[in-house]
């Protein structure tokens, strides 16, 4: 009996050291399927994920993390994939405003048109804040967890991003013309200094310097713009071979391909990431890739302004860190990331005429890690490893459409919208936990932007 008593003991003192010995944890995060994209590009199914405060300590099999930390919260995912948080490299988010407005052109005419002139008589910087809040709302709701910016009174976009709790890496633009924050390059590249000096260190924002492009920029304010980001170490963002005309332009007037020419002038910084690059050489890829230049592939607005299809097989043959990008929803029309994911695989594949290209895993590559890669930030984010940032989602797979499943990197690509999207985690903070929304007041968002878009309605009549 004395015998049976000791063991009993021992086998209570024995659990109660090991709880004792769990280690401290925020939140795990608990799924069906846990899609690393780590280097192995490792399934766990079932998985889970721990996070403490805004990092990710631990990645492995539900039991394992049940024995090794203690939950202060936990998040069931059965039935739906937990992956990292959606990378959207390339978007001019306060312009939701303008979805819609004007379709079925080419770029230049839909830019000179009516993109530029709706612009000229409503950016402000209500117009940015209410447009932010809005993209914001859809790509929370939709998986993404950072995305890069280009736009006007971007510390209007940063002020929204940070109070969503979305992660931001955002790009003052610089323009030759006069535009609603500057009426000179010389006052926007002293705009883009303060924003960077406002947020550089930030947590969640990362500011950049974004001349809009080539063909909207001189020398003297391409040179400016570049020597400014190298000045903060900040990233340098730009338009880049996005149409054939910008492509002939740059060789009778500059003597070179766009690449080319930037190449010539020492423009690259060790931080550029360039948007499009459709019409470019073999010759400029590999000026790309001698230079860690990043590229946002954006094929929806692609293909709905008919510029042209990005030698994207190329791009990965030759080793350039590519991301992938929606563009802004004036010219796509929507941010989500499920929709350029699937789009960016077909599009690749009825290019070359080869089913075989961009397949399932590659495309959720350049939505995450590819991505994180192009901006430069794959030693925090893009993929579900300890010592990470805790940005992550979970997707449900119980939809008609989703059943049966085999493979569920083939779902997200092939069946998978962004809607789908149930939980949102960035930083380690929830902004959305089964559809409902924690950071932003979902009514009084699209309130505002129903309100917002009346006014537009009225400047561009």
């Amino acid at each position: 009996m004395g015998a049976r008593i000791t063991a009993i003991t021992l086998a209570i003192v024995a659990v109660a050291a090991a709880q004792s010995a769990r280690r401290p944890a925020t939140l795990v995060v608990v799924g069906g399927s846990v899609i690393t994209q780590n280097a192995t590009r490792q399934i766990l199914s079932p998985g889970a994920v721990a996070i403490n405060g805004t990092d990710i300590i631990d990645v492995d099999r539900p039991e394992l993390i049940a024995m090794r930390y203690r939950a202060a919260a936990t998040i069931e995912a059965r039935d739906q994939i937990v992956l990292p948080g959606l990378i959207n490299t390339h978007t001019h988010a306060p312009m939701v405003m303008y979805r819609g407005l004007a379709d079925d052109l080419a770029l230049v005419e839909w830019l000179e048109k009516y993109i530029f002139p709706a612009e000229a008589k409503t950016v402000s910087p209500e117009m940015v804040r209410i447009g932010t809040r809005l993209a914001a709302l859809e790509m929370i709701e939709s998986g993404t967890t950072a995305y890069a910016d280009m736009y006007y009174f971007e510390e209007e976009i940063a002020k929204a991003t940070r109070e969503a709790g979305l992660r931001g890496i955002l790009g003052q633009t610089i323009i030759q013309f006069p535009v609603a924050d500057a009426r000179t390059p010389a006052e926007g590249l002293a705009r883009a200094e303060r924003f960077i000096m406002s947020f550089k260190g930030d947590t969640l924002i990362v500011p950049a310097v974004a001349p809009h492009a080539i063909y909207t920029n001189d020398d003297a304010t391409l040179k400016a713009s570049a020597a400014l980001a190298r000045r903060y170490d900040v990233p340098l963002i730009i338009h880049l071979a996005e149409t054939e005309d910008e492509v002939k332009t740059a060789r009778e007037q500059r003597g070179a391909t766009p690449v080319g020419y930037l190449e010539s002038i020492g423009f690259w910084s060790p931080r550029t990431l360039v948007a499009h690059g459709i019409w470019v050489t073999d010759e400029d890829i590999q000026i790309l890739k001698r230079r860690s230049v990043g590229v946002s592939h954006n094929p929806e607005s692609n293909m709905k302004l008919a510029s042209g299809t990005a030698p994207v097989t190329k791009y990965l043959a030759a080793g350039v860190a590519l991301g992938l990008g929606t563009d802004g929803a004036a010219s796509n029309n929507d941010l989500d990331m499920f929709e350029a994911m699937r789009q960016a695989s077909f599009l690749a594949k009825h290019a070359m005429r080869d089913p075989r290209v961009v397949p399932a895993p590659t495309a959720l590559d350049l939505a995450t890690i590819g991505g994180a890669t192009a901006l430069g930030l794959e030693r925090a984010i893009g993929s579900l490893e300890a010592g990470k940032r805790a940005d992550l989602i979970t997707v449900s797979v119980r939809a008609a459409r989703q059943t049966p499943l085999y493979d569920p990197v083939s779902h997200l690509i092939y069946v998978t919208r962004g809607d789908d999207v149930r939980t949102t985690i960035v930083n380690g903070k929830v902004l959305m936990r089964e559809r409902q929304l924690k950071t932003l007041d979902r009514a009084a968002v699209i309130a505002d932007a129903n309100r917002l878009a009346q006014k537009v309605r009225e400047a561009v009549k």
